[in-house]
């Protein structure tokens, strides 16, 4: 038989010398004989005695510092009582010392605050001061020792890490089971340290929070953490894209020589990769996760403390920039071969995009979900960080030079048109991101929305870091624009009112009307609002709301006072003359009200909508000085809506004027002529549909204003014809109201009678429009009742309006509020002379 194997050398004591009583006698108990250091049954007991031991340490220091703090507390309610009791005897002393200072300096209580009194208050000051540095120097002596302890983890679990990198955790050496060891064994410990620096994360939010004057402390933590980080971080990568290298990431690209039409699929090593393998890159991916999730967490509480703010939009993700970053540098060898083919880069991005983002999704968004990365989607940062690598490409080697030769005067066509279609390229490859991305909500990618998108997600996001290629773009397109309204602007069918308008005139719906047949447009407004919302459209992907807003102004908005300017020059060449009787003239006039009118509708249409209003809220926010005073408003397009809302009131007012104008020529004899009313005269003039006689010098005035009137009705849109008929017949009303007072007619009976003839053809002209347009003429309707007033009537008001001035109370008895009185006294006075 063989001999037993040697038993296990003991470990060495320490020499008992070192040792106190209470030590001696601790291992006494529990290590009676030499067999016991090696017998498990004492490890039990042994492990409990221990446990007790702690607790009972850990109770003892916590009633310790309960005692002390109570004590502190004690203390500064004793010193604040102190304090108190001191500026009451202060306040006391003041107020008997003040009649006498001499007297009260030399007071026995005087003596007794100065010898007893502050002296004892700086000694509990003082006592106050050492219990409260003394606690403070526990708290910082605790975490001190707190953030010591989880260093030096962090540390070596970083040293195991460091060491073992003799070869790639993830090499193609794996199917060897002691190299497998020593991988699993790695990235343990590299999760340890992950582990470790998250805890001091904890540690350092706290003290930021609480002590942030510990500047040394968190600057000498930050310091060791930084130096670990700056190795373990790189080398995590390493492993990370060896192990890529090891599962065929990337994959090969085979476009043909046409193009994009006959691209092969793209087979998805993250999908093909076998059990093992699978579960190595996901311990792989998740530490990545990590160690990112940590450093956004560093990032946040360090600019916190600085009081910088943190951009929130980025969405990246270090591991599956991983996947990108190998795949980009063979894609920009195929695009450096297309620079004047740029529709082939556009396909070969959307394809590979297209190919592995479903692959991607199913095998990564359960590992970001485990990593605990709340608000992280896979899907969103592979197609944030493909994007970004063609809008890298792009800028670099492609906008950089048609920038260069744009500055080249012969070269600035060409250079327009090839940056107009990069621009169309561009614009369609970020829908068919969204459309990538709003699979599994397809009513988000129905709505056309693309306020969501991040700065990440669309290639437009380039001009937010170039705001000299934004106004070049911006150049660009307002050209485009002028180029394709100016040959509009000289067609005279282009501003001429369909028939479509003028066969629904006899609507009566009350509703606000919103097409351009409605508001009897011309076909230009159309056409202008058309090239306007091309332009707004053009920007809609780009994620800046304030630079959206900056490039609408630097094109639609400049674009509306160039067109604001067409109507201007227009309505200046049409003459409109009281004079003439010819109606080209008065149509022209109305159909450039009617444009105005309905490019003010739809552009508050489209101030109400809620990106504008966004737009709006990011120009009043941003940091640049405010330079007019629409800027204090909510609607985004204020200015242009009140600029175009003057000048419909002001060509309203011309055509009013015009009107009264030659109502009150054709007219003026009729009002000025003494005898109109004053003798007995025949009149045979039928007015149509009554049996009224209506006076010869009246008939062409009248006539007159009825063929402007159905002529503005047949031209004009219903809302401002509204507003035009009634204040003609305002003015109507007080100019002849204001010539029969002051032309001193005489009115015998019959001329009463002509005179109320001749203003009912007047108010029949405007029975068309309104049920009672009567009510629109009201001093003429009150000089009515005043002269069909009984003589005695007529006595009793010019006694009581002659006695009393206001006359409030007699004129409303008769129903007359809007003559004055010197007006009534004026009628009065020349009929009762006639009478």
């Amino acid at each position: 038989m063989e001999p037993p194997p040697p038993s296990p050398p003991l470990p060495r004591l320490p020499n008992t010398a070192d040792l106190t009583p209470q030590h001696l006698a601790f291992l006494d108990q529990h290590f009676r004989t030499k067999r016991d250091l090696s017998r498990e049954s004492f490890n039990l007991p042994l492990s409990s005695s221990l446990s007790q031991l702690c607790s009972e340490l850990e109770s003892r220091l916590l009633q310790h510092l309960t005692k002390r703090t109570v004590s502190w507390i004690s203390r500064s309610f004793s010193a604040k009582s102190s304090l108190q009791r001191l500026s009451l005897a202060l306040q006391n002393l003041s107020l008997r010392t003040s009649p006498r200072i001499k007297k009260g300096i030399g007071s026995k209580r005087f003596q007794w605050v100065l010898s007893e009194g502050i002296p004892r208050l700086a000694s509990e000051m003082n006592r106050i001061e050492s219990l409260r540095c003394y606690l403070v120097y526990l708290i910082v002596s605790e975490t001190a020792v707190q953030l010591e302890a989880l260093v030096g983890d962090l540390e070596d679990a970083a040293l195991f890490v460091i060491a073992r990198h003799t070869g790639n955790m993830f090499s193609l050496k794996l199917s060897i089971s002691s190299n497998s060891e020593d991988a699993a064994s790695k990235h343990d410990n590299l999760l340890q340290a992950i582990k470790a620096m998250s805890d001091i994360e904890e540690v350092l939010v706290g003290v930021v929070k609480f002590h942030p004057q510990w500047h040394c402390l968190l600057k000498s933590v930050d310091t060791r953490v930084d130096k670990i980080l700056s190795v373990l971080r790189p080398q995590a990568f390493a492993d990370h894209r060896a192990f890529l290298v090891s599962l065929g990431w990337p994959p090969k690209l085979l476009p043909s020589k046409n193009g994009s039409d006959h691209i092969t699929n793209l087979p998805n090593p993250l999908v093909l990769m076998q059990e093992d393998k699978r579960r190595n890159y996901s311990q792989s991916f998740i530490a990545l996760c990590a160690l990112q999730h940590l450093q956004n967490r560093r990032e946040e509480r360090q600019l916190n403390s600085s009081l910088i703010k943190r951009d929130t939009q980025n969405i990246q993700l270090w591991a599956i920039d991983e996947l990108v970053s190998p795949i980009a540098s063979r894609m920009e060898y195929h695009f450096t071969k297309w620079s004047e083919q740029p529709e082939y880069m556009f396909a070969l991005a959307y394809k590979v995009i297209r190919d592995f983002i479903t692959g991607i999704d199913d095998v990564l968004q359960p590992l970001i979900d485990k990593a605990r990365l709340i608000g992280c989607s896979a899907k969103e940062a592979w197609v944030s960080a493909m994007v970004q690598m063609l809008s890298v490409f792009l800028e670099k080697k492609v906008f950089l030079l048609l920038t260069e030769r744009y500055k080249v005067k012969h070269l600035k066509p060409d250079v327009s048109s090839s940056w107009l279609h990069l621009v169309d390229l561009i614009i369609a490859f970020d829908k068919k991101m969204q459309s990538l991305l709003n699979l599994d909500t397809c009513f988000l990618a129905v709505s056309g929305s693309f306020e969501g998108l991040s700065r990440g997600m669309s290639v437009l996001s380039m001009f937010c870091n170039r705001p000299d290629w934004l106004k070049i773009w911006a150049k660009i397109e307002f050209k485009n624009a002028w180029k394709k309204l100016k040959s509009e602007l000289i067609e005279e069918k282009a501003w001429m009112t369909s028939k479509k308008c003028i066969s629904g005139i006899d609507t009566e719906q009350e509703y606000l009307l919103l097409t351009v047949e409605d508001h009897k447009a011309p076909p230009i407004a159309e056409f202008f609002l058309k090239i306007i919302w091309e332009m707004i459209e053009r920007c809609q992907t780009m994620p800046s709301s304030l630079l959206r807003a900056q490039f609408i102004r630097f094109t639609a908005g400049r674009f509306l006072w160039y067109f604001f300017k067409q109507l201007l020059f227009r309505f200046k060449a049409t003459e409109l003359c009281p004079d003439s009787s010819d109606d080209v003239a008065i149509v022209r006039v109305c159909g450039l009200i009617n444009a105005a009118r309905y490019i003010w509708i739809k552009l508050q249409e489209w101030s109400d909508a809620v990106d504008f209003l966004e737009m709006k809220i990011a120009e009043n926010d941003s940091s640049k000085p405010i330079q007019d005073d629409s800027m204090d408003n909510d609607c985004f397009f204020e200015e242009e809506i009140r600029s175009l809302s003057e000048m419909e009131t002001n060509w309203l007012m011309e055509i009013i004027a015009v009107v009264l104008r030659q109502f009150e020529v054709l007219s003026w004899k009729y009002v000025q002529n003494n005898d109109s009313f004053g003798d007995e005269q025949v009149y045979t003039n039928p007015v149509e549909d009554a049996d009224l006689i209506v006076s010869n010098d009246f008939v062409e005035a009248l006539d007159s204003l009825k063929r402007w009137l159905h002529t503005m009705k047949i031209s004009l849109n219903k809302k401002d014809f509204l507003d035009l008929w009634r204040s003609i017949a305002e003015g109507l009303d007080h100019y002849i109201s204001w010539s029969i007072v002051r032309s001193e007619n005489w009115f015998f009976k019959m001329g009463v009678t002509q005179f109320e003839a001749d203003m009912q053809a007047l108010i029949f002209i405007f029975q068309p429009y309104c049920a009672r347009p009567q009510a629109f003429f009201p001093c003429i309707n009150e000089i009515l009742k005043l002269l069909k007033l009984k003589k005695e009537e007529e006595k009793l008001m010019q006694a009581f309006l002659s006695r009393n001035e206001n006359g409030s109370e007699c004129l409303h008895l008769y129903g007359i509020s809007h003559l004055s009185v010197n007006q009534i006294l004026q009628v009065l006075r020349y009929k009762i002379w006639a009478g």
